[in-house]
């Protein structure tokens, strides 16, 4: 869906670069990781150039599930490393990114005392699946107590507690009145992904005029020391020279290093799906909290209240990256089923579906590894062997995206012969900085910063942080109409624009806002955002026809949504 749809004039940033003909670093790949090490290295005052094929975070990183974990299924894999790192930085998300990431209360259902106990230790040591068996309460009780003693900081989230089938059900009626214990714990949840990673991408961009993010840009070939660039929107295609080249494709990785003249076989994702259920019982029955579990498979599935709805996850299938990861029937099937495990009471099916998606982890090769057991860390490949050293990272997760980035950017630094100057460490990102974290602090913010908002407040500080402000202050500049139903308006549409590299339909759609998570699009709203985007974006009438139709097409073949006039509300 990434292709060329109509010609358009070159973009002012990509005529810059072109011209310029050269950088420092040139990173591939604008998901989560590429965008925090190009972040990174724009902080440390190096000339960096990001490009994506597609629009930012719109690949894996748009498809994960919402969260900001520690891992403690990791353990089981002895990856204490990572756990460790990952708690870590979920409790310095929680701090540096409060506007997006927020505690996440956590139960696991247990229907056993002893079971696994002796499958366990087999599996920690062959890494293979053998007979799926169920976790019971010993195994989850000292999972948890190790887990807790990664999560020592602060008191950053409460350490975890165990009841039993009379205190869970009193907290939880709904829950499969077979259980005999749950285990509730906390990590973090991220109700934003695309724009938390859009706010690290605009830090970058601010913070050295040398540092800039191309979207819509693919990368097709390899020079002496250069790259050749192909813009998609107007066609251009350019060669840039750098001194360190960056892969930060996930899942991808190998097809770019093969496109840059270099056969690799580092990657071997697995594909993970999605549903969001419009279901107001099973919301209830779920008290705010994820309830997390490890199936009769031994797959870990998730149900997950957000935004108003219920998201049910996810799927662990081995995947090409050639070809488009879609949520099949049966997995839906499958979700339904373990809904059904979990709240034998309540009833879902199809109709009640208002999205779904589905995306490639960006793991390692695993070959007969099963795939609950690849590890989900990274490692960075260096190859010197080419005029300029090409660098392809491997693996790599949404929770450790910050250090990963200063990893990575540590290594390029060396490779360049320069030093870090800033640590990202405890730095807020974006409209993180000065976020009131209590109602108080929150309605005092509102009153000085968004005064005249009225009930658009919330919605634009729960969208933007204290980015807000600015947002508001755009808005307040011009005349102002409503856009899909409320949820935008022209203003904050041209501040998309202007100032979030909005470049096509889908990126309102999909990225930018939550209207298609939610369920809330139909074909006159598509129609409205796009003819109020036309004259935004330079649009004739055939791109704004063609971008209709391509944006239907996609949510429709990817993410379920045959959009209707009665689709919306």
């Amino acid at each position: 869906m990434n292709e060329q749809i109509h010609s358009a004039p070159e973009r002012d940033e990509v005529k810059a670069v072109r011209e310029a003909g050269r950088t420092s670093v040139l990173v591939i790949g604008g998901g989560i990781n590429g965008i925090s090490t190009f972040r990174d290295l724009a902080l440390q005052g190096v000339n960096v150039v990001l490009v994506e094929r597609g629009d930012f975070a719109s690949g894996a990183s748009s498809a994960s599930s919402h969260m900001v974990h520690g891992g403690i299924r990791y353990l089981e894999n002895g990856e204490f490393r990572l756990v460790r790192e990952s708690v870590q930085e979920r409790n310095g998300l929680l701090k540096i990114a409060p506007h997006y990431v927020k505690p996440l209360e956590t139960t696991i259902p247990i229907y056993s005392t002893f079971s696994g106990i002796l499958s366990a230790p087999l599996r920690f040591l062959t890494h293979k699946s053998g007979k799926p068996k169920e976790r019971g309460a010993f195994l989850i009780k000292a999972g948890l107590m190790m887990y807790d003693t990664f999560s020592r900081d602060g008191g950053t989230v409460p350490r975890h507690r165990f009841h039993g089938r009379k205190k869970s059900l009193a907290a939880l009626p709904a829950l499969d009145p077979k259980i005999k214990y749950t285990a509730t714990y906390y990590d973090a949840s991220m109700h934003d992904p695309e724009r938390l990673a859009l706010d690290v991408l605009q830090d970058g961009r601010a913070a050295h005029p040398g540092a800039h993010a191309l979207n819509y840009v693919e990368a097709i070939g390899a020079g002496d020391g250069t790259v050749l660039l192909r813009d998609l929107e107007s066609g251009t295609e350019f060669s840039l020279a750098a001194d360190v080249i960056v892969n930060t494709s996930g899942p991808w990785t190998d097809l770019t290093n093969e496109a840059l003249g270099e056969l690799t076989r580092f990657m071997g994702g697995t594909k993970g799906s999605h549903i969001v259920l419009d279901n107001p019982e099973l919301l209830a029955a779920t008290a705010g909290r994820e309830i997390f579990f490890e199936h009769s498979d031994g797959r870990i599935v998730l149900i997950y209240p957000l935004k108003g709805h219920v998201m049910v996850g996810t799927t662990d299938i081995d995947a090409d990256p050639r070809e488009v990861p879609l949520c099949t029937e049966e997995e839906i099937d499958y979700f339904f089923e373990l809904v059904a495990h979990v709240f034998p009471s309540i009833e879902v099916n199809r109709e009640q579906i208002v999205y779904r998606f589905s995306g490639i982890r960006p793991l390692p090769r695993h070959e007969d590894t099963a795939p609950g057991f690849v590890s989900r860390d990274y490692r960075v490949e260096v190859d010197r062997t080419r005029t300029v050293p090409h660098i392809s990272l491997v693996g790599g997760k949404w929770t450790t995206f910050r250090a990963l980035g200063e990893r990575m950017s540590d290594d390029i630094l060396g490779l360049l012969g320069r030093t870090r100057t800033v640590s990202t460490a405890g730095r807020a990102i974006g409209g993180g900085r000065g976020f009131p974290l209590t109602e108080a602090d929150r309605s005092a913010w509102i009153a000085q910063h968004l005064a005249g908002a009225g009930d658009r407040a919330e919605k634009l500080l729960t969208r933007y942080g204290t980015r807000a402000a600015d947002v508001w202050a755009h808005i307040e500049q011009g005349d102002d109409s409503p856009l899909a139903g409320g949820d935008l308006s022209t203003r904050e549409l041209e501040w998309m624009v202007e100032q979030e590299l909005v470049i096509r339909l889908e990126d309102i759609v999909l990225r930018r806002t939550s209207l298609a998570f939610t369920g809330d699009i139909d074909d006159p709203t598509l129609e409205e955002l796009a003819k109020a985007l036309a004259p935004l974006r330079g649009w004739d009438r055939t791109r704004t026809e063609a971008e209709i139709a391509q944006t239907r097409e996609l949510l429709d073949e990817r993410h379920g949504l045959t959009l209707t006039a009665a689709s919306r509300g």
